[in-house]
């Protein structure tokens, strides 16, 4: 075998019983996440963001390139800068870009091109993902499957910052080239998702929506479509 594999420590097994109640227990939670909107600017402990960013670098990544840089922004003047650049996008694509079938989409949520959570929620994550690599000499690689690689590390994000009991919400202005500019990226790196994380505010409340059930998004061996004669 290869110099380059190791014999698998990580993983552990459970009882048939016990693996049952620990995929309930996590599908139960993650079923209460919601996005928010009206957060809190209550502080919110640098050890449990760290934490939560270890889960999400734990994702697995196109040749284990892992293309990925997160920043996290705390300071209010930081904040502001990125929400007055938000909103300036935001208005833009409210008033001129969204085709009608896009804005009557998002009128059941109730938003609108003003973003004050980016002022007052305690932390953002800034998602960048590498279009390339650049190793020590100056030298650029290429990344393989970049933007799904980032997608499955922000989904172990969000799960781990929910998990941990802090809410959410993604947001993607566009373009959001400013936050390159802003949080001073290198130029192989390209916005992918601002994740707002904090403690809902008292009385906050959410758009009444439902998941759509399951059985009517899995499948289970489905059969092969039949060629229907000419």
């Amino acid at each position: 075998m290869s110099s380059d594999y190791r014999p698998l420590e990580e993983y552990q097994e459970y009882p048939p019983e016990r693996m049952l109640a620990r995929a309930q227990t996590l599908a139960d939670d993650l079923q209460r996440r919601r996005s928010v909107r009206d957060f809190s600017d209550r502080a919110v402990a640098p050890a449990l963001i760290q934490h939560c960013l270890r889960a999400a670098v734990s994702a697995p990544s196109g040749a284990n390139r892992q293309p990925w840089h997160f920043v996290g922004v705390t300071d209010p003047a930081i904040k502001h800068r990125i929400r007055l650049a938000a909103e300036e996008e935001e208005r833009a694509f409210y008033q001129h870009r969204a085709p009608p079938e896009w804005l009557q989409a998002l009128e059941p949520l109730g938003t609108d091109a003003s973003k004050p959570f980016l002022d007052i929620a305690p932390v953002l994550i800034a998602v960048f993902y590498q279009r390339y690599g650049v190793d020590a000499s100056g030298k650029r690689f290429k990344n393989y499957y970049a933007s799904e690689s980032v997608g499955l590390a922000c989904g172990m994000l969000i799960a781990a910052l929910h998990h941990a009991g802090l809410a959410t919400l993604t947001h993607t202005p566009s373009p959001m080239k400013f936050l390159r500019e802003i949080l001073g990226r290198p130029r192989n790196e390209a916005p992918y998702l601002l994740i707002v994380t904090g403690y809902p505010a008292a009385g906050c409340q959410v758009p009444d929506i439902r998941r759509k059930p399951l059985d009517e998004v899995i499948s289970w061996d489905p059969a092969a479509p039949q060629d229907k004669p000419d």
